[in-house]
Order: structure tokens, then sequence, then C-alpha cells
């Protein structure tokens, strides 16, 4: 064994936000009966069912341009695309001469994705029901996944073009792939160094799934379920992420889930289910869906929105309305402390956050073109708009 110079377990704190200082649980705060999940198939998820046609023949056409329609955002799919060659590979043929704390390696993989730029890592046992039974890619195929972790890695979709955007413009499908490429790369990258440390680990990214994010994100302590539907909601970034995540077979200790309070406060709040331009969100109760405890949410309704959007390139409003979702500054920071830790204060933080006009645009903060692919030429939208008119 080489000698390593930092000490098993004593890296310090990496994480670029006070996780240390979370409420952890045993088990995440929303009701999971493990033995009533069924494992779901993502060609039934609603993007593909858009694809399929099962809203329609205008939403089965957008869903093959609604994200190359913009410059950039297409820019970022067709990276995305290319990364789907790095998911996997060989693994060494032998270990490296490594520690053997699990501990100690799951601190040294966190840094490791912090240094790969990453904005949040968590590290949870892979639940066999995230596993995806058939994939949406390659024909559709069965699913077989046996890693024991995983290892989560979360993307902030950036605070400052959030500032300047309504959540529904030309800029907001550039936001999801942003982060859905970024954490893409990162997670390929990772897995590809676990490899050669003799290993076997599989990447997992946005146009490569092989496992359903939202229960890998609860057990990892990345989050709580919200009341956007099957969206888990961090105390730092809310939910104004995207996430990858790394399956492997390295022994590694893992978190435990979290606790800021959020069933509580997303109980008391619902400003995503007003601001949702497509009233797909549930101002209601929770039901149980497959297993879990969640708030419903209009599947047809949200993907109509995001793939279908009229006068834009897709749809983040719920993101952008959500009080949780702002920039880390003090003054931010210690709200999210009250947030977290005083729940009397909860209705007056959502009261707050209306009365100082958190949610709208700032058009000074604007620095993205309009633009749209309209049969092979880029046009500026609201010109094709007044030439249909």
């Amino acid at each position: 064994m080489i000698n390593h110079r930092r000490d098993k377990g004593k890296f310090g704190q990496a994480d670029p936000y006070p996780v240390h200082l979370l409420k952890r649980v045993d088990r995440p705060t929303t009701i999971i009966h493990e033995d009533k999940v069924q494992r779901v198939d993502e060609r039934e998820s609603g993007f593909n069912r858009a694809g399929r046609g099962d809203f329609g023949p205008r939403l089965k056409k957008e869903f093959f341009r609604f994200v190359n329609k913009h410059p950039l955002s297409g820019a970022l799919l067709q990276m995305g695309f290319n990364l789907r060659r790095f998911v996997d590979g060989e693994v060494a043929p032998e270990k490296a001469p490594i520690p053997d704390d699990p501990q100690w390696m799951a601190a040294h993989i966190k840094e490791t994705a912090y240094f790969l730029r990453a904005d949040l890592v968590g590290i949870c046992e892979l639940p066999p029901y995230a596993v995806y039974s058939y994939g949406a890619w390659h024909g559709g195929e069965k699913i077989e996944l046996n890693h024991k972790y995983a290892i989560a890695i979360l993307i902030d979709q950036d605070t400052r073009t959030e500032a300047g955007t309504t959540g529904h413009d030309w800029i907001s499908n550039s936001m999801s792939f942003m982060a859905y490429t970024s954490s893409g790369f990162i997670a390929c990258i990772l897995a590809d160094y676990i490899r050669r440390l003799g290993y076997p680990a599989r990447a997992h990214h946005a146009l490569n799934y092989q496992v359903v994010v939202p229960p890998i994100l609860l057990w990892a302590g990345l989050g709580e379920m919200c009341r956007i539907g099957d969206i888990v909601l961090n105390p730092f970034l809310g939910p104004r992420f995207k996430a990858a995540v790394v399956t492997t077979d390295l022994p590694l200790a893992v978190d435990k889930p979290i606790d800021f309070g959020l069933q509580d406060f997303c109980s008391k709040c619902g400003k995503c289910a007003r601001e949702c331009p497509a009233g797909a969100i549930s101002p209601g109760d929770k039901i149980i869906h497959n297993g879990y405890e969640k708030w419903p949410n209009n599947v047809e309704k949200c993907s109509a929105m995001r793939v279908g959007n009229k006068h834009g390139a897709g749809c983040g409003t719920c993101i952008k309305a959500c009080p949780w979702s702002k920039p880390y500054t003090l003054f931010h920071r210690t709200v999210n402390w009250t947030m977290r830790n005083v729940p009397p204060a909860r209705r007056f933080g959502i009261w707050g956050d209306d009365l100082m006009g958190y949610g709208k645009p700032d058009p000074k903060r604007k620095w993205w073109l309009d633009l749209e692919l309209v049969d092979g030429h880029f046009r500026i939208p609201d010109k094709l708009a007044e030439e249909v008119e």
C-alpha cells in the first residue's frame, strides 16, 4: 500500500455549501413503500410519450425540434449525444493500490467530483427500484444493472441567467441542457477514473440514463421531494439543478437522507402551482403513486408546455418561481437557515418572497439571443410572429 499523505477521512470540508449542518435522518421524509415500488419504463416518460404521439400530432412533431430550435440548446444537445459514447468501458485488469477504507474513498470521490466542477455530490446505495426496467434509447433495451453504489452529481443551472428569464422563454432549454451536459461530462470522467482504479462504473446522464434519479437524490442526502412533482429540491440550490449519476461497485461510505422541513414548507407554499403556465402542478394534497408519497402533477400538461412552447424553448417556470431558488448571498443564506430551522417563520418567508417580487424577470440581466429555427433558417421569433399576423 502506498503512503497516502491525507489521513483517512481527514479531507476537510470540500462541499461548497454547509451540508454538514443539515439534519440527517434514517429515511427520506417522503413515504416510500419499497415493496410496492415498481421499476419504471423510461419509454413512458412525458417527453417520450409526446414523441410517440400520445399527446397529439403537434407535440409529436415538436418533440423532434423543441431543443434544436434554439442554436445554443441545440449545441448543448449535440454534446450530450456525443457523451453517450463514454458512459461505460473496460475495467483495469488489476485494482490500484488505494485505501481500503470506504469513508476515505467516499471523501476522495467527492473531492474528485468537486475538482471536476460539480456543485454538490452525494452517495447512497443504489435502490433496485431506481433502475429503469427498459430504457428509451437503443431500441428500448431491457436494463440490467447490479452496481451497489450510486454517486449523484448536481450542477446549478445558473442564478445569473435565472434572474433575467421568465422561466419559459428562449433560454429555458439551454439552462436545462447546460446542467445536463455539464453533469454528464463530470459523470463520464468520474466513471472512467473509477474503472481505471479497477472497479466497474457507469455514468448515467440525460441522454443515457439507466437509473431514475429522484430516489437516488433522496437517499444520497441531496434533497426532499417537493410540490413540483417528481422533483427533488435541494436546500441550497432549490430545484435549480440537473443531475447525473455514476453507479459503481467501488466500496464507499454512504450519506444519510436529510430533513430541512420541506414537506411542511411545500404544504404551505404552492407558488409553483400558482405560477405554472400550463396548470400542471397541483395546489392540493399528496397522493400515493407507485409506492411513493408525492404531490401529483399533470404529465400531459407539463410535457405540452415544455415540448410545445410556442413562445420559447422549454419551460422551467416552477424553478424560477420557487422561493428556494435564490443566489447564495448573505441575505439569502440567512433566510435559508431560518426556513430550514424555524418552522413558524415559513409562512412569513413565503409571504416575503412575493412581497419582494421574487420570481419576476429582470430585463437588465438578459444576455442571450432570441432565435428560432424555422424551415432550416434562424429567425427572430417576434418578427416571425409579425409575419404570421
